[in-house]
């Protein structure tokens, strides 16, 4: 393609053409050796043949010849534009433009990279650039391809993000010609997946699939004459992705690998660099059998003459192509292998062939070479011998040997070379694919494919042919891509568009694969017997010449053809085509190789299937299988014996794995990068226009600009097109609310308007058209509105000029006026303050003289006026004290009268009163004395005594009723009795203490008060310990439930698993029922028996009940009658009525009974109920394991509690009991027996239901110990602890099952026995009518004839006294029986622990057994010391209670030392007295007194309790709960806890705890990290215990600040110092993870906040998107939040108030926002330093006033002297160099001002400083290399730095500045929110 085809139609008319070809407009014109040259028009240009110009470099002056108005010279862009990042945003799209672009940004701003639409063109800096480090694959990670500077990294991250955003497959086509850094360009795309890609597993993919390219590069790269690193092949790279878009896996395919380099290189080219490192590493061990030499000894890699490449180590490459290697799974054995194959290589060309007789080859006997190949591939040196030199022919009947021409054989044994050499490559190609291939499922992936670019050489051949042909089919799917992506922007934007005609090459494509096309032709000559080059390149000739129009024939030459490429014109050498193509090895060969003793060798020529049988990915596209299908119909056949194997050829391979790639590539979203050479002598920043423009044609640059041009390549948005040309609208036709509109009156109206002075202008519809959202306009036109807006801006100019000169001459009129003015103002000004200055003067004197006479006036008369208030007030005085004096005389004496009076009015009533009284008692006894004689009488007869009796009966009745009530409510009130009486003592004590203190009345009521609190807070805990209790129980009983259910479970799974002998169970449960139904049945008859005899018994008692109470009161009358002087009253409160009471009701016994069956029901009077089974056997450890599985231990616990508890509760109750029956008084004599009775019943039932319940309360502590035998530590015993527990815990079990069996069995024969007495009461109560009619015939009334009554009644009397004394020793036995039986369980409670202590000893014995001497040693002075320990806590706590005692009786003898220094004595015996008293008032009732207790800042756990400790003081503590407790509180509880173990020094004890404590702190954070109220939480903590740990360390340099109290809580025993290196270390991480979170917060928003936010209205600070060109290949873009400074403001303070809430250290606070104002800061300057369109002085103003924000917020919050703004001085330069003066007189002070900038920084902003507008003069390049030489000479002195990105990843080193605590240890406590109850302060 010529230039003149590549000049861009720019759609002007005639009548525009004149307005633009003007004299000073500035063209292009081609030039030999420039290509392009700038030059500018001298004339208008009006029509003529040939115009003026002047060439800009030179000035020369010439002629150019216009031939065509279509073809006048290219227009040069506005200097604004020069310098994009992308190509496509040039207003004139021309191939000078582009050119001149890439040269620019190039060499003047060395930028490598430039987008040019949709394709990223790279140049070749033959030279290592800082542009590729970690900080800018995480600068571009996540960015918008637009926003940023162009870059391999941004087209990769625009693949990754469509890939992860849309799930659509991508491809990155990197092209280019040898040299032009395609290999380099794939590789850094391939790094960045695996950087953004990284998986956290074990196989780390992405390392692997960066290891292959050392290995393809030692393989498949070779130095050419343009590349000294030239990839020799092709290679499409799959990297897999997962579903969380991590690298899983890769898979490689390669093309096209050439072979032929293995044997030949030209002029100073090499061979493959493998061979190079072999002989490099000759001289290593391993590789001295290979036999290697020089390369320069070797045949096939001396050829070119250049053994060694600048710079390059072989050797060391060796050693990385190895370590790769093994990264990817090849055994160290086939490393090996693989060399020694690559060796024998070697040695097999430098096997010599001569020329024998005839036409015949032989090889010379005694060649080394081959012995050597033959021994490094394990085969017969005597048949390759034979078979280089020969071949087989096999006919019908016979096989001939026919011998080989020196030719033949040389050509025999190149082959062979280079299929070794191929299928070796293919071998390790396979292997990486399977250490890069997952067995996960790979949902999405990216393609690079690095593929070589479009060559043409002086001769070209077969090679070349199958490179332009790849070039072709890639150029068409480029061209399709690039025409759909316009097309597809049209139709979005809903705007009419033509068809755009683009470069087809489809008949090219057409001319080589269609159906007899060049390659099928070539296959078919392939086949022919004779076929020759010559004869194929005469078929092509007759096919083709003069149909195909990209054919043509050379003139002078029949064996070459030239294809017209889309690229250029190449003529290719017909010569070898045949030969390449068929790529034939003789099967001879192959067999001797098959027959290797080596198995990899054997392996390399294994007959392989078909590839197109199997799956696309099988492996290398560069095998040579049989051909299956050949096109055409025609059979490929597969001789035998010597003859060649027709395989597959290259040609026909090579179409079907390209078809293959295209198909992958049409399947996902494509992305181009081209790359250039820009000259060929590989020198660095040097640019050849020649080279550049060739391989722009090449590659398809222009066919995109081409493309884009014929379309509308500027696009503009409305907002932007609106801000940028709103200069060229009226006012009246703004239209804010709605931009489209505004802009079509822009360009319709204001720019139509023109046209009356201009002829041009925009009134065509084909120049722009609306879109939805865009403005396109074609090419050309955004230069002309430009125009139009300097022309406006220039006309503004002027105006402004006009009106600031008029300004400035009206304001020197007006100064030389005001001086004037100012002068006469100042001369009148003076006469006037002097006569002003007379009139003061004179009113100042008069005011003197007035004020002087009024003050002496006032003086006198204030003295005339106190002396006259003196004189009054002694008189009014002297009269108010004599008045005063008279009327308190007269008050005494009426005070007097007052008395008298009152005395004698006492007196005399006292006296009357008397007589009153006396008369009436004298009155009063003799009607008495008459009332008792009638009543005698009446007491004599029969009636009265009947209805007395009937009276009494009734009233029986009623008290037993009543009695029976009380009785319910003693219960309840019994509980309360024991309190109340408390109470009144304490109330009696009050009321003494009352008596002896009644001025203290004020005092009497406070402690009423108190008493009252006391007694409401006694209550409620009365009532919340029921609510426990009843909680237990409930507990209790859903434990059982629970049992239960799963004994129902189990009996059911016990019932299906006995299904098989169900009939034999059925028999047995038949017979079982119907003794249960008899047995039942005779239980229901003894019932029926028993309830029958007991109502008959009760029946009786009431009977005798009845008697009992007649015999009284006929004592109680005989009483009456026998007594002379009066009568005597019996107590009536207390009858036989309860005796009734007690035997009516049923005993708690019988109601045990009936509950627990029929078996155990008492079976009548004198029968004894069955005794329980024995006991189960004590179950065995192994039993108790199974067991535990399903017992709750703490229920078990509580269970164990709860019974301690009620023991104690017990023995409360009985010492109360005790106490209350001997303060009860005794009755009467008569009434004694009766109350006896009563009471010894009721106290007999209260007996028996304290034994059951005791009974009941030793059975359930009885199976908790049994199942707690092993509770603690069984999980843990070892066999050998589980025999000591059996030799030890079990005699004791045993024992006590026993002492328990026999304790039984006593309780039971108590209780028969008083079952007994209670069936003798039962007998002895007979009715008075029973016995008159047993003994006297029924005759009731001589039943007492002889006083029968009074004897019985003693009878009975003696019995019941009898009945007591056997009572009350049967219950001092018992109670003795229960106080052993409580001392033995209390006993084998600690010997049960000691056991278990003992048994966790010798288990940690047992495992010492297995360490060394020394490690016995330390485990036996261990456990020797954790004994100790105990002993000596045992020791202490006796001593601390000894040392209290001691501690309280030495103030109790200072206070009486004092008293008595004071004369105190009375006092003090007052106060002995009281406290005689008050011991013996608590001898009969117990108080509880609260002591005085002093805190030691302990708190005391068990070790039970650690994991709760660490659960609910760190991994279940909430922060808003945390930020009302004491700052730090964890803390403090923590390190009190700490002082405990310290105390009882327990180092085991705390060295768990401080472990649990560091491992709960990590696990919270780790998983509450993205929580930053808990992360700060314990960041605070930590510090907080960090320096306690310190503070109470002990060590005097923490101690300054402490108070002698904080002294007294130093640790004593242990030093923890290295822990408090690990807190230290523990700090930092939380600290690191709070930086980090933060950090991925405002990471999103410091560009925004910073680069994009623009605060300062009016202020244009960026280049509008239109300038820009496209953002990216993406039509669909989301986007992404926008933030503003607020948000980062707001970010920042939220930060400080949850820092401030947590009370985290100040100095910490500080460091913290260090850290994030220098990661706000490296942020913000990386991405200016990416960012062209930042770098200007608007948005360097823009950004100066964002930082000054967060400046002045340091300042508000304080922390300026954090050193946090220091930090944001590498970003706050770069600002103030954007707004900087940049002359040449301005260097030095920018070197100044920029001290925090480095060399490649600064060079970078002044680079990619652009002008918004044209008034803005750009960075001459003279001035940006001054700066560079000054800033090289200032940096040297300091040290040079060339980094040119910050490290956003740096962090400050972190301190803890010691901090210690006011707060004292002993005044915290735990509140009940952490639920800490477990902990006891000590």
């Amino acid at each position: 393609m010529t230039s003149a085809e590549l000049y861009v139609q720019t759609f002007l008319k005639d009548s525009e053409i004149s307005q633009v070809y003007v004299k000073g407009a500035r063209i292009w014109v081609p030039d030999e050796e420039k290509v392009w040259v700038g030059a500018e028009l001298l004339e208008n240009y009006t029509g003529q043949k040939t115009i003026r110009i002047q060439i800009e470099d030179s000035a020369e002056e010439r002629d150019y010849a216009i031939k065509d108005k279509k073809r006048l010279p290219h227009l040069r862009n506005p200097e604004i534009l020069i310098g994009e990042n992308d190509l496509t945003s040039l207003s004139y799209l021309n191939e000078p433009e582009v050119l001149y672009n890439l040269q620019v940004r190039f060499l003047e701003r060395n930028c490598i990279y430039t987008y040019c639409g949709i394709v990223l063109v790279a140049i070749n800096p033959y030279q290592q650039l800082p542009i590729y480090g970690n900080e800018l694959i995480q600068m571009y990670s996540g960015q918008d391809m637009g926003t940023m500077d162009p870059h391999i990294f941004a087209v990769a991250e625009e693949a990754f993000k469509l890939m992860s955003r849309f799930d659509k497959n991508q491809s990155i086509i990197v092209s280019g010609e040898s040299g032009a850094g395609k290999t380099v360009s794939a590789k850094y795309a391939m790094r960045y997946f695996a950087m953004v890609g990284g998986s956290q597993a074990e196989t780390q993919v992405e390392q692997k699939v960066l290891a292959s390219n050392p290995i393809m590069e030692a393989i498949g790269n070779a130095k050419t004459t343009r590349n000294d690193n030239s990839s020799r092949f092709g290679k499409y790279i799959e990297i897999s992705f997962s579903k969380n878009n991590a690298i899983i896996g890769a898979h490689m395919r390669t093309y096209l690998l050439e072979k032929s380099r293995v044997v030949f290189q030209a002029a100073e080219e090499r061979n493959y660099h493998i061979f190079y490192q072999l002989c490099a590493s000759r001289d290593r061990p391993e590789f001295k059998k290979f036999c290697l030499m020089s390369p320069d000894d070797f045949y096939y890699t001396s050829h070119g003459m250049a053994p060694e490449i600048d710079g390059v180590d072989d050797a060391e490459d060796m050693l990385s192509a190895r370590d790769a290697l093994t990264m990817l799974g090849i055994t160290e054995k086939d490393q090996m292998m693989i060399f020694q194959i690559q060796s024998a290589v070697l040695h097999f060309g430098n096997v010599k062939i001569r020329e024998a007789d005839g036409e015949s080859s032989e090889i010379k006997k005694d060649d080394k070479h081959l012995s050597i190949m033959c021994k490094l591939l394990g085969i017969e040196e005597s048949q390759m011998r034979m078979w280089l030199c020969h071949k087989k022919i096999v006919t019908v009947g016979e096989v001939l040997t026919k011998p080989l021409t020196l030719t033949q054989a040389s050509f025999a044994q190149d082959a062979l070379a280079k299929h070794i050499y191929a299928q070796t490559f293919n071998w390790i190609v396979e292997k990486i694919n399977r250490a890069l291939h997952s067995n996960t499922k790979s949902t999405k992936f990216i393609g690079v494919l690095d593929i070589y670019g479009f060559e043409t050489f002086e001769v070209n051949s077969f090679e070349q042919f199958c490179i332009n042909y790849a070039n072709e089919k890639l150029q068409q799917i480029f061209n399709m891509h690039v025409f759909k992506l316009e097309q597809e922007e049209y139709v979005r934007e809903a705007i009419e568009w033509s068809f755009i005609d683009f470069y087809d090459n489809q008949p090219c494509i057409d001319l080589i694969e269609s159906k007899l096309g060049i390659l099928d032709l070539l296959d078919e000559e392939c086949k022919m017997p004779k076929g020759s080059d010559e004869n194929w390149c005469q078929k092509l000739y007759d096919k083709h010449l003069g149909k195909a129009k990209h054919f043509e024939k050379p003139r002078m030459s029949r064996s070459a053809f030239i294809i017209n490429h889309f690229a250029d014109r190449v003529e290719y050498q017909a010569d070898g085509f045949l030969e390449k193509n068929r790529d034939t090895v003789l099967e001879d060969h192959i067999n001797i190789l098959r027959a290797s003793e080596f198995e990899l060798v054997a392996e390399l020529f294994e007959e392989k299937v078909d590839p197109n049988e199997k799956k696309s990915r099988a492996g290398s596209a560069t095998t040579h299988p049989m051909r299956q299908a050949p096109k055409g119909g025609r059979s490929n056949k597969k001789t035998v014996g010597s003859q060649q194997v027709q395989k597959a050829t290259v040609g026909d391979q090579f179409r079907e794995s390209l078809k293959k790639l295209m198909e992958t590539l049409n399947a996902t979203t494509p992305h181009y990068i081209r790359c250039i050479k820009p000259n060929d002598i590989k020198e660095a920043f040097i640019f050849d226009p020649k080279r550049a423009v060739e391989q722009l044609r090449a590659c398809g640059v222009l066919e995109t600009i081409r493309i884009s041009a014929a379309g509308y390549p500027s696009r503009w948005t409305y907002p932007e097109f609106f801000q940028r040309y709103r200069v060229l609208a009226r006012s009246k036709d703004i239209n804010r609310s709605d931009h489209k509109k505004t802009c079509e009156n822009v360009l319709t109206k204001v720019i139509q308007g023109s046209v009356k002075k201009t002829p041009r202008g925009l009134e065509d519809p084909d120049k722009y058209r609306f879109g939805k959202t865009k403005i396109f306009f074609r090419a050309g036109q955004v230069a002309y509105l430009e125009k139009l807006r300097s022309d406006k801006l220039k006309a503004c100019g002027i105006m402004i000029q006009k009106h600031v000169k008029g300004w400035l001459a009206r304001r020197r009129y007006q100064r030389i006026t005001k001086s004037v003015t100012l002068l006469q103002k100042y001369g009148r000004g003076l006469l006037a303050r002097r006569h002003a200055k007379f009139l003061r003067e004179t009113f100042a004197a008069t005011r003197i003289q007035k004020q002087w006479k009024g003050y002496r006036a006032r003086r006198e008369y204030v003295k005339v006026r106190k002396a006259t208030v003196v004189i009054q007030s002694a008189i009014r005085g002297y009269f108010g004290r004599m008045l005063f004096k008279q009327e308190l005389h007269e008050h005494r004496a009426i005070t007097i009268q007052k008395m008298v009076r009152s005395y004698l009015a006492r007196r005399r009533y006292k006296r009357v009163m008397r007589g009153i009284v006396l008369l009436q008692s004298h009155y009063r006894r003799r009607r008495a004395k008459k009332q008792l004689k009638v009543l005698k009488i009446e007491a004599k007869s029969v009636e009265h005594i009947k209805n007395v009796n009937k009276g009494l009966e009734n009233k029986i009745i009623q008290l037993q009723q009543r009695l029976d009530a009380k009785n319910k409510e003693g219960m309840s009130i019994k509980e309360q009795e024991v309190y109340i009486k408390q109470l009144k003592g304490e109330l009696e004590k009050l009321r003494s203490s009352n008596e002896e203190g009644k001025r203290s009345s004020n005092k009497v009521s406070e402690l009423m008060q108190q008493i009252k609190d006391l007694q409401e807070e006694l209550s409620r805990e009365r009532e919340e310990k029921q609510v426990l209790i009843t909680k237990s129980e409930e507990m209790v009983k859903e434990h059982t439930q629970m049992l239960s259910k799963l004994a129902e479970e189990k009996c059911q799974l016990k019932e299906q698993l006995e299904e098989a002998s169900l009939k034999l169970q059925q028999q047995e449960t038949k017979t079982d029922d119907e003794m249960k139904k008899k047995l039942e049945e005779t239980n229901a008859l003894l019932a029926a028996e028993f309830d029958s005899e007991r109502s008959h018994h009760q029946r009786l008692v009431k009977e005798h009940a009845r008697l009992q109470q007649r015999l009284e009161n006929l004592q109680s009358e005989m009483a009456v009658m026998n007594s002379p002087g009066g009568h005597k009253r019996t107590p009536s409160d207390i009858s036989a009525i309860s005796l009734e009471s007690y035997t009516s009701s049923v005993s708690p016994d019988e109601v045990k009974y009936d509950d627990e069956g029929p078996e155990e029901k008492d079976q009548g009077y004198g029968t004894k109920k069955k005794k329980k089974a024995p006991a189960p056997p004590a179950p065995t450890a192994n039993a108790m394991e199974k067991e535990m599985k399903n017992v709750d231990i703490g229920l078990v616990l509580k269970l164990q509690n709860k019974v301690k508890e009620l023991e104690r509760q017990r023995t409360e109750l009985e010492e109360k009991l005790e106490r209350y029956e001997e303060e009860t008084p005794q009755g009467t004599t008569d009434t004694a027996v009766i109350s006896d009775s009563a009471f010894n019943a009721l106290k007999m039932q209260e007996l028996q239901n304290e034994n059951d319940k005791l009974k009941r309360e030793v059975n359930k502590l009885m199976k908790s110990i049994s199942e707690n035998v092993s509770f603690e530590r069984g999980g843990t015993n070892s066999p050998a602890g589980k025999e000591f527990m059996d030799a030890k815990v079990e005699d004791q079990m045993k024992a006590f099952r026993e002492q328990f069996t026999a304790m039984s069995d006593e309780l039971e024969r108590r209780r028969e026995e008083c079952l007994q007495l209670r069936a003798m009461l039962a007998e002895k109560s007979i009715t008075t009518h029973a016995i008159a009619k047993e003994s006297y015939g029924g005759m009731d009334d001589i039943v007492n004839e002889d006083n029968e009554l009074a004897l019985a009644y003693r009878t009975q009397k003696e019995l019941n006294r009898l009945l007591e004394n056997q009572l009350q020793k049967t219950e001092k036995d018992a109670k003795k029986k229960e106080d052993k039986l409580k001392r033995e369980i209390r006993d084998l409670k600690h010997e049960n622990e000691a056991a278990q202590k003992v048994i966790n000893q010798y288990n940690s014995i047992t495992r010492n057994l297995q360490l060394g001497p020394e490690a016995k040693i330390e485990a036996t002075m261990q456990h020797e010391i954790t004994r100790l320990t105990s002993e000596n806590l045992d020791l202490r706590e006796k001593a601390d209670k000894q040392s209290d005692q001691i501690r309280k009786l030495k103030k109790m003898l200072k206070v009486y030392a004092k008293k008595l220094k004071d004369g105190d004595v009375a006092e003090i015996e007052a106060e002995l007295e009281r406290d005689d008293k008050q011991k013996k008032s608590d001898d009969g009732v117990a108080t509880v007194k609260h002591l005085d207790r002093t805190y030691m800042g302990m708190l005391e756990y068990k070790k039970e309790d650690e994991a709760q400790l660490i659960k609910c003081l760190i991994l279940d503590l909430k922060p808003k709960l945390a930020q009302g407790l004491l700052p730090g509180l964890p803390s403090y509880l923590l390190f009190m806890c700490v002082r405990h173990t310290d105390y009882i020094n327990d180092d085991e004890k705390v060295r768990t705890l401080l472990t649990n404590t560091i491992n709960g702190i990590k696990k919270c954070v780790k998983k509450h990290s993205k929580e930053l109220d808990r992360v700060i939480m314990w960041l605070a903590n930590t510090c907080r215990l960090l320096h306690t740990l310190k503070q109470y360390s002990g060590e005097k340099a923490f101690q300054s600040e402490n108070t002698p109290r904080q002294n007294e809580h130093c640790l004593r025993n242990f030093d923890l110092s290295e822990y408090r290196q690990v807190f230290s270390d523990l700090a930092v991480w939380i600290y690191q993870t709070m930086i980090k979170y933060m950090e991925e917060v405002i990471q999103p928003m410091v560009v925004s906040a910073l680069l994009e936010h623009e605060a300062i209205a009016g202020l244009t600070a960026s280049k509008p998107a239109g300038m820009r060109g496209r953002s990216s290949s993406s039509a669909h873009e989301e986007e992404g939040r926008e933030f503003s400074l607020d948000s980062l403001v707001k970010a920042l303070n939220k930060y400080v108030q949850i820092l401030s809430q947590h009370a985290v250290d100040p100095e910490l606070v500080k460091q913290v926002f260090r850290q994030l104002y220098y990661y706000i800061g490296s942020n913000a300057l990386n991405n200016l330093l990416l960012r062209k369109d930042m770098c200007n002085w608007s948005k360097g103003m823009q950004i100066r006033y964002n930082l000054s924000h967060l400046e002045q917020w340091l300042r508000d919050n304080k922390l300026n002297e954090s050193g946090a703004q220091s930090t944001l001085e590498p970003i706050t330069q770069a600002s103030q160099l954007l707004q900087a003066r940049k002359s040449d007189a301005d260097v030095d002070s920018i070197c100044e001002m920029c001290s925090k900038l480095t060399t490649p920084q600064i060079v970078k902003i002044l680079n990619l400083y652009t002008p918004v507008d044209e008034f803005e003069e750009r960075v001459p390049i003279s001035f940006i290399r001054k700066i560079q030489e000054r800033l090289k000479s200032v940096k040297r002195e300091e040290g040079e730095d060339n980094t040119l990105l910050m490290d956003t990843k740096f962090t400050f080193p972190v301190t803890f500045p010691f901090n210690p605590s006011s707060v004292t240890l002993d005044s915290i406590d735990i509140p009940e929110s952490l639920h800490l109850d477990f902990l006891t302060r000590v």
